[in-house]
């Protein structure tokens, strides 16, 4: 491709893939497939649409709504017509769209459920026009139509010509979209990207991985966000399946049905599979147990050999294969089979888990990367991986580490700026160098590796620098957690704030004859209490004396994002969070509330 333009990509990518499927999703509980050829039509005849709608070269143009075939349609069509595609997590409440609908100047929004409708109509007097994914749900107004109802006018429509003359004006510094950071400090941003940027990216990743339109992926987490977005094009680009999924909470059951061969997540997903698994193997029998140890480690001592391209004699391959069939294989059935790679990004991911995932026959290729960086900066690779870094840098971006430990960064990857925060742009660019808010290293083999997050940092009144994020990581994974929250700035001791996963927790009280009326109840049960002592001590063992949960809170509620205590990509606001807990945090430092856990 000469030219670098997601709105070609599109058409060239159907002229390669013509009849194969690019796209499934459940519509009604039946799945549908929209073949490549079809969704290239499709994108042309949104495009015609916004055309007759009036859209400008360079409009900002709304998609809010959860993931499905519309929302790349209608984004590959924004950006066919020159326009700016500016996503609106779906999760977002009726403030946080309006902010980015002003913020942006949006006057055409696609909106996908009730929900994001109704939303819309808090701020209805700021929009020209709302376009409906879902098929069933009422509408009124002479602003609303039905996505049907949209395309139909791009297929009756006589601009053809316009629509190829815009394309013969794109260029590859083309303004392709605007992402709203997730504002864990303050007001969201908006970060430009060219498609240029994004080309960065697809350029990049292709070096390093094999994919192939043979290849199935599962759009898990929210397009909304950088890192699917980005690739979700690397999956149109070459030809890849395309499955969307509805329920995110139905995640396992959707990989064992639709068996992705590849897909990017959050490590949240993969702690909740590791502790699923560990928890199942705590109740199982004896001889049950001990197989599962073997075959793990068998697997280990196997994938390390490869790893290192070391000799794998006969004996351990024949003791690899039998692991496998006897385990190995079992659990790698949890996810759907064989994949060629995972991907992790957004949070660290501990090494216990990264080995585990390995020792099963499957990679999970952490990465690092910010919105600003269209995200990626660096990813393991089949092949060429290490556990605990992040990886290698990608070609055509620069990293350097400042005297204070930052990580600075400048290459193609690399934002315009953020769109009408001038100040906000000169202050995170300096000469050229984007201040990513973190601290890392760069090993001797040029891997990558992350150790703090500045702005997170807790310093405590005994001059001990703390990640939060790495006892959070350590802690986190267990079972019976589904939230935590370290607290310790300026306190003389880390405490924590933890929400527990709940149907974990009803099911271990139910088997231990623990009765309750409510959760509120329940957490503060003796015996509750003394189990995630325990729990946090265990997962604590790897960590520094002076990081270890000293005292910890639990809590019936769940941090929300509709609360303001988390950002649409389920980071924690731990301003928002301090505040809110005040009381209780206080008391675990006067003596009047928490549990030792030591």
């Amino acid at each position: 491709m000469g030219k670098k333009h997601l709105g070609d990509m599109i058409r060239e990518s159907a002229q390669k893939y013509g009849d194969k499927t690019a796209m499934r999703f459940k519509y009604g509980g039946q799945m549908q497939e929209t073949s490549y050829k079809k969704m290239e039509v499709m994108v042309r005849d949104a495009a015609l649409s916004l055309l007759e709608l009036d859209a400008k070269e360079g409009e900002m143009i709304g998609i809010f709504s959860g993931n499905r075939p519309e929302w790349s349609i209608s984004d590959l069509a924004i950006l066919t017509i020159r326009g700016v595609s500016v996503p609106i997590y779906a999760t977002n409440t009726a403030k946080q769209a309006e902010y980015i609908v002003k913020d942006s100047g949006i006057k055409i929004i696609f909106v996908g459920t009730k929900d994001h409708y109704d939303k819309v109509q808090t701020f209805i007097n700021k929009i020209d026009r709302i376009i409906v994914f879902d098929e069933s749900i009422p509408i009124s107004g002479d602003k609303a139509m039905r996505f049907t109802e949209f395309l139909k006018i791009g297929m009756q429509s006589k601009k053809e010509k316009e629509l190829e003359e815009r394309m013969s004006k794109s260029s590859s510094d083309d303004l392709a979209t605007l992402i709203y950071t997730s504002g864990t400090t303050g007001d969201p941003k908006g970060v430009m990207l060219t498609h240029s940027n994004i080309f960065h990216q697809i350029d990049g990743i292709m070096e390093h991985f094999v994919i192939t339109p043979e290849d199935r992926s599962l759009s898990f987490l929210p397009l909304s966000h950088a890192y699917e977005r980005s690739w979700s094009y690397i999956v149109f680009y070459n030809g890849v399946q395309n499955n969307y999924i509805s329920d995110t909470k139905k995640v396992l059951e959707y990989m064992q049905d639709v068996k992705p061969t590849c897909m990017v997540s959050v490590p949240r997903l993969y702690e909740k599979i590791y502790a699923t698994v560990y928890d199942r193997l705590e109740r199982a029998s004896g001889l049950k147990k001990i197989l599962f140890n073997w075959s793990v480690k068998t697997g280990r001592k196997y994938q390390f050999k490869k790893k290192d391209r070391k000799f794998i004699g006969p004996y351990l391959a024949f003791r690899h294969y039998m692991a496998d069939g006897l385990v190995l294989k079992k659990l790698r059935d949890i996810v759907g089979g064989h994949k060629n790679f995972f991907s992790a990004g957004g949070a660290p991911l501990s090494i216990e888990i990264e080995e585990f995932f390995l020792s099963i026959g499957l990679l999970v290729c952490q990465g690092y990367g910010l919105t600003e960086t269209s995200p990626v900066i660096s990813c393991n690779r089949p092949g060429d991986f290490k556990f605990g870094t992040v990886g290698k840098i990608l070609r055509d971006t620069e990293v350097k580490i400042a005297d204070t430990g930052e990580i600075l960064i400048r290459g193609g990857n690399l934002m315009k700026g953020y769109y009408n925060k001038p100040e906000a742009t000169s202050e995170s660019i300096v000469d050229g160098w984007f201040h990513t808010g973190d601290v890392g290293v760069i090993d001797q083999d040029g891997f990558l590796k992350i150790t703090d997050r500045i702005k997170d940092l807790i310093i405590t009144s005994q001059g001990k620098n703390i990640a939060p994020q790495h006892i959070e990581t350590m802690v986190g994974k267990d079972y019976f957690i589904e939230q935590i929250a370290t607290i310790g700035d300026k306190r003389k001791y880390i405490s924590a704030l933890i929400v527990p996963s709940f149907q974990a927790l009803e099911e271990w009280a139910r088997e231990n004859g623990i009765s309750y009326s409510s959760r509120e109840d329940l957490i503060k049960n003796p015996g509750v209490i003394e189990m995630y002592r325990k729990r946090i001590d265990d997962q604590s063992k790897e960590l520094a004396n002076y990081e270890k949960i000293k005292k910890f809170t639990l809590l019936a509620d769940e941090f929300t994002q509709d609360n303001g205590e988390l950002t649409p990509t389920m980071k924690i606001k731990r301003k928002v969070v301090g505040e809110k807990y005040k009381d209780i945090i206080n008391s675990m430092y006067t003596g009047d509330g928490g549990r030792d856990s030591d």
